[in-house]
């Protein structure tokens, strides 16, 4: 149950919100544009970060580039 505590586990790598631009969601109330995240958890198609909520959210890897640390 890795899900219970991604919250508390360290991140993975960093990466930068690139765009909000979203065709069915509402990306832009949860990510802000420019911002870096730490990647918790990671699959074929998304990345799970921490987002302005607070929340643990899995959002599309094309909102994201990476950070060379």
């Amino acid at each position: 149950m890795l899900h219970l505590n991604w919250t508390e586990r360290p991140a993975i790598k960093t990466v930068k919100c690139v765009h909000t631009k979203a065709a069915k969601y509402l990306v832009e109330n949860v990510l802000k544009e420019g911002k870096t995240y730490e990647v918790k958890n990671e699959t074929e198609d998304y990345y799970f970060v921490i987002d302005e909520s607070g929340k643990m959210g899995g959002f599309y890897k094309n909102y994201f580039e990476e950070v060379s640390n």
